[in-house]
Order: structure tokens, then sequence, then C-alpha cells
């Protein structure tokens, strides 16, 4: 199997702007306003994790790399599982899309306190930091459900996949739950059940399929119980 190298530098500058612009464009449109500096702070700080985790990724795992920058519908991918990622898509967007509308408009529940808000902001950082692992323990953590044979597929039980077996959703849960706390929005924050109960129905989706194509995940789910909290479930 040849050797993956990791995009060129124009498209992973690219890719490293995609997503810190995204999250300023949800922000930002009215009601939102420029000054707001919490949500500059969250742009930052979501720019330099995501510069941080690709430069880690191309010198640990650059196949992983050139794996994470391919679209999240793919062929070989299951119907089910792309309406999944495209509902999660939209929720996540309209999620965050919310969150300057109850900060600036809406009102609907009281602010968190600047302590909650500071831990958001912790959480955000614990989130990506928990991807970036998981990324690192596991280089078939691909953005689809898919069978990967010509990748040599295994079971990965080491690093956070020792604790949960989706490391990378709790991670995501984390994002979710932190970004509207740092930002003001405790109604956010509930909203955020949306995209994170499609993340459920993504590890059912998944599970299904690794405990039918991949050998010895059986066992490793016997061993490792919880699926995204540890000790809850």
């Amino acid at each position: 199997m040849p050797v993956a190298t990791p995009p060129p530098r124009a498209r992973m500058l690219l890719g490293a702007l995609l997503q810190p612009a995204l999250l300023a464009l949800l922000l930002f449109r009215p009601p939102g306003v420029l000054t707001w500096r919490a949500a500059w702070a969250l742009v930052g700080v979501a720019l330099a994790a995501t510069i941080a985790s690709m430069v880690v990724l191309a010198r640990a795992d650059p196949a992983l790399l050139a794996e994470r920058f391919r679209l999240p519908v793919q062929r070989g991918q299951s119907r089910a599982d792309r309406v999944v990622v495209l509902l999660f898509v939209a929720a996540f967007c309209g999620a965050m899309r919310f969150v300057p509308w109850d900060v600036f408009a809406l009102r609907l529940l009281p602010p968190p306190g600047t302590a909650v808000a500071v831990c958001g902001l912790g959480l955000v950082l614990a989130g990506w930091w928990l991807i970036v692992a998981a990324m690192r323990a596991n280089e078939f953590a691909v953005p689809v459900v898919r069978s990967q044979t010509e990748r040599r597929q295994r079971v990965v039980a080491d690093g956070p996949y020792a604790v949960v077996r989706h490391p990378m959703y709790a991670g995501a849960t984390l994002l979710l739950v932190g970004m509207p706390l740092w930002l003001g929005s405790t109604a956010g924050a509930l909203a955020a059940c949306v995209p994170i109960a499609l993340l459920v129905v993504r590890i059912g989706i998944e599970e299904r399929f690794l405990r039918g194509a991949l050998p010895g995940y059986d066992a490793y789910a016997g061993r490792v119980r919880s699926r995204l909290v540890p000790g809850v479930w």
C-alpha cells in the first residue's frame, strides 16, 4: 500500500481557515455584533486548535489527515449514515446560529455566570484535545462509516479508546455544550441536545456496522462498556 502524503500546503491552509470562518459566519451575522469579544475569542481558539491538530496529524499520520480532508458524504457509505451526517451538519449550524439570536435578542434563559462561562471555554479546549487524542490513537478515524479494508482496518483500544468506544463524539459533545456556555447562552447549551442526539444515533449506526464488519470489535465492546460518557453510557 503506498504511503499517503498530507494535502498540499495551500489546501491545508484553506482547510485551517474553513472551520473558523464558518463559525464566524454563524456568529457574526445579524443580530451578532463585531465587538462581541467572547465570539472573537472562540473563533481564535478554533483557528489555533485547527492549525495545531493539522500540524500534529501531518507529522504523525498523513494518511488520516488526507482522509479528514475528504467530504463527509462518500462512496461506500451507508444511506443511513449519509442522512445522519447531513442532519448533524444542519443541526450544528442551526444550534450555533441560534446562540447570537439568544444572546442579543431572545434572552430565553438567564445567561450563565462568569465561572460557568469560563468552564464552558474549558470544555471547548478539553473537547478539542480529546478529538485530537482520538485521531492520534486511531488511524482509521475517517469522517464516514465505511469499510476500510484497503487500509487494513483493525480494532483500536489504546489512548482514549481504552475509556470510551467513541472518544471523538465525546469530544464533540464537550464542544457543543461548551461553546454556547462560553458565549453566554444557557438556552444555546440546551439547544446543543439536538446535534448531540444525532451523534447518539450515529453511534448506533457505527456500532452495528463495526460489530458486523470488524473482527474483534465485539470483544473490545465487552471490555470497554462505555460508548460516550464513562460509567454512564
